[in-house]
């Protein structure tokens, strides 16, 4: 995949259309036929012109059938450009069509078998962005700057030679104004040009990020009256993009006049040199016909080069869309595996684990050995970025492990199949995945068959049947829709009802009641409590009261397992449960006296 991403954009683009490549040669043949015939009205122009020249002043011996056919040439030409170019942008769209369809069902194939924790860190937003903007800008480039970039590239050659095939005096005048024209550009540009368009698009990019997270926590924003300046992120984003996107344009307001004043204005070189060639001509005739020609020839010159500019910027614009693409599609995927494995047991031991979220990164978990018991809970505590949350998430292999191996029974879970896997762990994590669908369906999700006694069964035990029932719809309520929308606390009790129809031997509680307020926290804990009963159970938590009674805690510290027991003992022992502990007691003597407000 590295060598994918080292390629050039175009060169990577035409790859991934590979399976199209006979639609992308017929355009492309039909381009430059199109671009051939759009020349050939200047040739007709030349003739006539002769014809006119060659007769004056006696316009009456004027040949019209010469004439005629000239001008008949140059709408047959004419016809042609545009009947080629129609055919060369049809091959194009259904080129463009196949390949997106392709791309997006490999893709989307991709996302399915890579592992869950990269859909956590790099959110749902990333992926709709390559799905959405980058694959249809993708589309939108085949489809209608692929015909362009064929004739843009034909086009100049073919200007090269109509420049110098009558006379070369008056070509290499014209030809003078173009390469000054692009001179001052490239010397605008300098050897930066890639580097700011990277610039560019990072700023572009932060821009939006920051832009969705702050519309998404309007609410909040409102509700504590503060700013958009109040909120940095987006403040520092505007401000950054601001910045750049004036020193950027400000880089180029003289090149980019100058080069349109060049292109716009090549008659300007054509006409002293016309007055020196016509000081000296001995034919006037043939330097009449010559200089009228090239005088009105060279308006079509800025026209062939303000195409190809345009080119080359949607071709600069789709780099960081095929760029973006390939950086999904270079997340590995996980193995699959097809053999059925027999489970012995629910317990889950941890032999010699280490991980890192990253190839050279530091170490979020190092030679970790733990044996969470079959239907006992094990609680798992210490300070944040200790360690917790990773022992969470290799169980599920949201991530794979680095080095050692995780057993369910005696079966590493990398020798599971994914159905496997699911049929074997639950999990309730902070963060609360709910879709734009009913309460049912999302209550049901991963399950099949649910009666609705079963479903009223699992929403009373979670505590969450009695808010449901005053919705709308009650369980046939659509999220989102006429504005009904689920707290914090409402989202995490349905959470466990899904937990409780799925019923799997593990469950892993990742602080699933971190941000709850004190009513919601008491209905997640009863609805936890009747999820937990007869489950292997793992669980993080921050409220050292709640994991009191739990058959194993196991204390973490940078990434390291530091001790092990009951509270009990863990307290007897004066290490660093008896210190977390003790902290914990004193935060819960902590108040406000009246006087603090005095």
């Amino acid at each position: 995949m590295e060598d994918k991403k080292s390629k050039p954009a175009l060169s990577r683009l035409f790859e991934l259309a590979a399976s199209h490549k006979v639609l992308l040669l017929l355009s492309g043949i039909f381009a430059t036929v199109a671009t051939i015939a759009s020349f050939i009205p200047y040739l007709a122009i030349y003739l006539i012109i002769g014809e006119i020249i060659d007769v004056y002043p006696e316009f009456q011996n004027i040949n019209t059938q010469v004439i005629l056919s000239y001008a008949l040439l140059a709408l047959l030409a004419v016809a042609a450009d545009v009947l080629f170019y129609f055919l060369a942008s049809l091959s194009a769209h259904l080129a463009a069509f196949g390949t997106t369809f392709e791309l997006k069902q490999s893709f989307i194939k991709h996302i399915t078998r890579i592992p869950l924790g990269f859909h956590l860190n790099l959110g749902s937003g990333r992926f709709q962005k390559v799905l959405k903007q980058d694959l249809d800008q993708m589309e939108q480039f085949i489809a209608h700057n692929y015909p362009d970039i064929v004739a843009s590239s034909v086009a100049p050659l073919l200007l090269f030679i109509l420049l110098f095939i009558f006379d070369w005096r008056f070509g290499l005048a014209a030809f003078i104004a173009v390469v000054l024209a692009f001179g001052i550009q490239l010397a605008a540009m300098g050897a930066s040009g890639s580097e700011l368009m990277s610039k560019l698009q990072k700023n572009s990019a932060d821009l939006t990020a920051s832009t969705v997270e702050y519309v998404r926590a309007m609410p909040v924003i409102k509700s504590f009256g503060q700013t958009a300046r109040s909120f940095r992120q987006l403040a520092d984003a505007i401000h950054n993009y601001s910045d750049f996107m004036l020193r950027y344009a400000l880089k180029w307001k003289n090149s980019t006049a100058a080069f349109i004043a060049l292109i716009n204005n090549i008659y300007l070189f054509i006409l002293p040199v016309g007055i020196y060639i016509g000081r000296r001509s001995t034919d006037y005739r043939s330097f009449l016909r010559n200089f009228l020609f090239y005088l009105l020839f060279t308006p079509a010159i800025a026209s062939i080069l303000h195409k190809f500019l345009y080119v080359m910027s949607s071709s600069m614009r789709v780099s960081g869309a095929v760029q973006s693409f390939d950086t999904i599609l270079a997340l590995p995927e996980f193995p699959q595996h097809c053999a059925h494995q027999r489970i012995s047991d629910s317990s889950v031991k941890f032999e010699h684990v280490s991980f890192s979220y990253s190839k050279d990164g530091p170490a979020a978990l190092s030679d970790i050995s733990f044996t969470a018991p079959a239907g006992k809970l094990t609680a798992i505590v210490g300070p944040s970025g200790g360690g917790k949350s990773s022992i969470a998430h290799l169980i599920p292999r949201f991530w794979d492990v680095s080095k050692g191996r995780i057993l369910i029974g005696d079966v590493d879970v990398r020798e599971m199949t994914e159905k496997e896997l699911m049929q074997q762990v639950s999990f309730v994590f902070q963060d609360v995945y709910l879709f734009n669908r009913s309460i049912r369906e999302n209550i049901c999700l991963g399950s099949t068959d649910v009666s609705d006694a079963e479903l009223i069964a699992a929403s009373q035990a979670a505590c969450c049947h009695e808010f449901i029932s005053k919705l709308p719809n009650a369980y046939d309520t659509v999220l989102g829709e006429s504005g009904i929308h689920l707290s914090g606390g409402e989202a995490q009790r349905l959470s466990i009802a899904r937990a409780m129809i799925r019923n799997t031997p593990i469950l892993v509680l990742d602080e699933a009641t971190a941000f709850a307020d004190p009513e919601n926290e008491r209905l997640i804990q009863t609805g936890l409590r009747s999820l937990m009963e007869g489950k292997t159970v793992i669980v993080i938590a921050h409220r050292l009261s709640t994991i009191k009674e739990a058959e194993q805690i196991l204390v973490m510290n940078e990434g390291r397992l530091l001790e092990a027991g009951y509270h009990d003992s863990l307290l007897e022992s004066g290490q660093v449960y008896a210190r977390l502990w003790k902290r914990y007691q004193d935060s819960l003597k902590w108040g406000m006296r009246k006087e603090s407000f005095s």
